[in-house]
């Protein structure tokens, strides 16, 4: 029941979800695109300074290019995407997002300038964003409420693995591309040209397991995927209790995981007079390695908590990581480089394992009408927020320590005051987490 023609619109039924057992194959298919779309977006990272001398790019434009073509899908496309998925046929659409990915592969090896080479990034972002929205509500209806959990760790572990394939494929196809004795596949062309232009051939090929699937049947329906805006807005207004600390929660997480993202290499280089060569193997690992256990250990913690029967009991693994997360934003000042790493391990370990918890409860304590768009928004936001304030919030607090020799100091402040607002965010939307999706019993409790 699981494979057919993606040719037709989604039904809404009242039945039980399937088991993850007979979903799995599908499960893995998305998962495979996933992978696939995550691999395109983080490839050109490590083709990047090759772009930049071909084409006497400044860092500044290089700066734009990736952060931009990353951020703009963020805040502009991924709220409309998520009404896309609540509204339409998402295996269709989870098509055409990996159809705009391979798009960007081939506009980023054929740009002959900054300009496309933006719009090549961008186009990747835009599917691979789009896409995730699309798989996890997917998923979600691809297996049971108890079983949610582990049914989005397989899509996480996707994109992880994926992320991590980014750095290897493509390393290893610049060093094949880039040999003396190199076939010319695609021309007389660079290496780093050579590399986008095999991924986006792998990825068409690898993207036609997707034909095979066909849209599930919508579950935990409250007004359905065709209600008036108007009742849209009332859902979420009447879950406002529910989902603004929710929102609070994750939103801190991004922020303190994305500090640390892009200030723990100039710690390094700075406090601890660590050379990238040093830190780049040990700390590409603990971003690898954190990634899996944590969506493992957050889709397993989801189903646990469901299982408790308290109210909001699915958050309690987000309450309890978001509370390793702070002690964890410590790193910055530790006494050396091992408890460095063990701090930085366990933050973005907790970051992970959160965000993971969090997708779950989207999908288990919101109607099906609304978790598209509840998820793009919080992609959107929380990128927002997360990627444009965090870092300069920590420079400005470094100001007003004294200067940049006290950016370790101020990453340190802010990482702990963020992670402790998260624990606040967690705990409140545990407490005014509806008892199921459909059923108001609990949400008249909160908002009063």
């Amino acid at each position: 029941m699981t494979f057919a023609p993606a040719s037709i619109d989604p039904e809404v039924t009242s039945a039980p979800a399937p088991s993850i057992g007979r979903s799995i194959v599908a499960l893995l298919i998305i998962a495979l695109a996933i992978a696939i779309g995550f691999t395109a977006m983080q490839s050109f990272g490590i083709m990047a300074e090759s772009a930049k001398r071909e084409m006497g790019l400044s860092d500044t434009a290089l700066a734009l290019i990736q952060g931009g073509g990353a951020a703009v899908p963020l805040v502009l496309f991924s709220i409309p995407i998520g009404v896309w998925v609540d509204r339409g046929n998402r295996v269709r659409l989870l098509m055409i997002m990996g159809a705009i990915w391979t798009a960007g592969c081939f506009v980023t090896a054929a740009a002959p300038g900054a300009t496309v080479l933006f719009i090549g990034r961008m186009l990747t972002g835009i599917g691979t964003t789009g896409a995730l929205t699309a798989a996890l509500s997917l998923s979600a209806d691809l297996c049971l409420p108890d079983q949610r959990g582990r049914g989005m760790l397989i899509s996480t572990l996707g994109k992880n693995f994926g992320v991590a394939a980014g750095f290897a494929l493509a390393g290893w196809l610049l060093g094949f591309f880039g040999r003396a004795e190199a076939p010319h596949w695609f021309g007389e062309v660079s290496a780093w040209r050579s590399a986008q232009w095999a991924l986006g051939i792998g990825s068409a090929v690898l993207l036609l397991p997707l034909l095979a699937l066909r849209e599930p049947s919508r579950h935990e329906v409250e007004a359905g995927p065709h209600a008036p805006f108007k009742t849209v807005a009332l859902e979420l207004w009447e879950r406002r209790a529910f989902l603004i600390p929710l929102f609070v929660g994750q939103t801190s997480v991004v922020m303190a995981d994305a500090a640390a993202g892009i200030w723990a290499s100039p710690v390094l280089e700075r406090g601890y007079h660590q050379a990238p060569a040093d830190f780049g193997s040990w700390l590409g690992a603990i971003v690898l390695v954190t990634g899996v256990i944590g969506a493992v250990i957050g889709g397993l913690a989801a189903d646990w908590g469901q299982k408790s029967g308290r109210q909001g009991g699915l958050l309690i693994g987000a309450v309890i990581a978001a509370l390793i997360g702070v002690p964890a934003a410590l790193f910055p000042i530790m006494p050396g480089v091992t408890s460095f790493a063990a701090l930085i391990f366990m933050l973005i370990l907790a970051g992970t394992v959160t965000g993971l918890v969090t997708s779950v409860a989207l999908t288990v304590l919101l109607p099906n009408e609304l978790r598209g768009l509840s998820i793009g928004a919080f992609i959107a936001i929380a990128g927002l927020i997360g990627f444009g304030i965090a870092p300069t919030l920590v420079t400005a607090v470094s100001g007003l320590l004294g200067g940049e020799q006290h950016l370790a100091t101020a990453l340190a402040i802010v990482g702990v005051a963020v992670g402790i607002v998260s624990v606040a965010g967690f705990w409140l939307a545990m407490k005014r987490a509806p008892l199921a999706p459909t059923c108001q019993t609990g949400l008249d409790k909160a908002i009063r």
